[in-house]
């Protein structure tokens, strides 16, 4: 076991590259052939069979699209009590502190861009089948940037027919449940997770859709009170084979239901051996429904529930996959680990009050069932609450307020925090498409 199983959310780091490749795009677009397809979940498109059965085709039918987006945005915020500076603009309750003081004073005021975000899509029918392209970032630093505005990669993908290979949400978490909120992180409860992975979608038609994948597998261990003991310092995580998930969903006009599942083989291993081996191995296992029910016009119900063990990492919010547990039976394998059992809901309400005004209420949450050996304060339970009011005068521009709750709850040494925010945004939008039909 080791606490050094940890895989981040990787990001770009070159501005340049990243614009060189939008350049590229626009500059080779009117050689490709097409039109776009937008593939982003929240959308719900399905894909349209742009297949030719054979023969000439007229050229202006196959001239590519590419389309350039983003948008700036502006978050103003005040904490009224205080959580882990490197996540100092957004409500993460497994970042609020687990014991008095640990991050300084309460009261800290924000200002952030890091929502801001760039990115192309480019798509084209061949002779085949469509042919598509996303790729994006934001500002949001994470892992070794953790707390800096800089490049993360958010999409890098590209799909042909049924077949799609890269960096995009994985087919475990629904994308529809996110609400329309201010907060960039969003519900804890919530499976979101943007992974590298291959996948196929044998059934996309409408409502009606069924996808698997091979999902980049990785892992984060807390060796709990044991983390300093020199013999932990030679285990290392080990993934035989990619993550498999998969997913089935179908609605209509009341909206839709989804379920979906995974399986995980996590190996830690210790070499070399001495007195004691600590290698070992876990099966992560999860299952999750999500719905989005429609009423009163525009008004939408987004729901969903989760459980599983050692699959932490695919939820919004929750820390370490695999906890260290006691087996002092066992001479040689006195220090096990385990795959920590989780559970997530969401529930929230996206209102609309007229064209203009919208608002989103709800709520979330996440509870872990600890193994014995991780530390008191180690993060147990964790609650996630918003309420917002946004206006958006004209299309592209964008402006609210929110209130944000969170809360967090240690293993064993009964310290509980509750946090209390009010976050101000202000957006603007852009999308320009170029090629395409005359």
């Amino acid at each position: 076991m080791t606490d050094h199983l940890e895989r981040r959310r990787p990001g770009a780091r070159t501005l340049a590259v990243a614009g060189a490749m939008l350049l590229f795009g626009a500059a080779t677009v009117g050689a490709q052939d097409g039109t776009r397809k937008d593939t982003t979940a929240a959308q719900g498109s399905s894909k349209r069979d742009t297949t030719v059965a054979g023969g000439d085709v007229d050229a202006a039918a196959l001239r590519g699209r590419f389309e350039l987006y983003g948008f700036g945005q502006a978050d103003l915020g005040f904490d009224f009590k205080r959580s882990d500076p490197n996540w100092y603009d957004v409500n993460r309750p497994s970042k609020l502190p687990s014991f008095d003081d640990e991050f300084g004073r309460n009261g800290n005021s924000f200002v952030s861009v890091r929502q801001s975000r760039l990115g192309a899509k480019a798509a084209f029918p061949t002779r085949r089948g469509e042919v598509f392209a996303n790729f994006d970032f934001d500002m949001y630093g994470v892992g070794n940037d953790a707390g800096q505005t800089t490049i993360r990669l958010r999409h890098a993908y590209g799909e042909w027919n049924n077949f799609g290979a890269g960096q995009l949400e994985s087919q475990f978490m629904d994308l529809d449940v996110f609400p329309n909120i201010l907060d960039y992180w969003g519900p804890n409860g919530m499976l979101f997770f943007r992974n590298a992975q291959v996948y196929w979608k044998p059934i996309d038609h409408g409502e009606t859709r069924f996808s698997v994948a091979l999902e980049r597998p990785g892992a984060s261990g807390d060796a709990g009170v044991y983390r300093d003991r020199l013999e932990l310092e030679n285990v290392k995580p080990r993934f035989p084979v990619p993550d498999l998930s998969a997913a089935y969903r179908t609605g209509a006009g009341w909206g839709y239901w989804r379920i979906a599942g995974i399986v995980r083989d996590i190996h830690w291993d210790q070499t070399p051996t001495d007195t004691f081996d600590l290698s070992g191995s876990a099966v992560g296992w999860g299952l999750s429904t999500s719905s989005n029910l429609k009423f009163w016009g525009s008004d939408v119900l987004r729901l969903q529930l989760t459980y599983g063990e050692g699959i932490q990492n695919y939820f919004n919010d929750a820390p370490a996959d695999i906890g260290a547990e006691r087996q002092f039976d066992n001479r040689r394998t006195p220090l096990d680990g385990v795959a920590l059992p989780i559970f997530g809901a969401v529930a929230f309400l996206d209102h609309s009050w007229s064209e203009t005004f919208t608002s989103s209420l709800g709520w979330s949450m996440v509870d872990i069932d600890n193994s014995d050996a991780q530390a008191p304060n180690a993060y147990m339970r964790g609650h996630y609450a918003i309420a917002n009011l946004l206006y958006t005068p004209v299309t592209n521009v964008m402006m609210g307020a929110e209130y944000q709750f969170g809360s967090r709850e240690n293993h064993s040494d009964d310290f509980t925090f509750t946090g209390h925010r009010l976050q101000f945004s202000f957006k603007y939008s852009f999308s320009q498409t170029f090629g395409g039909k005359p």
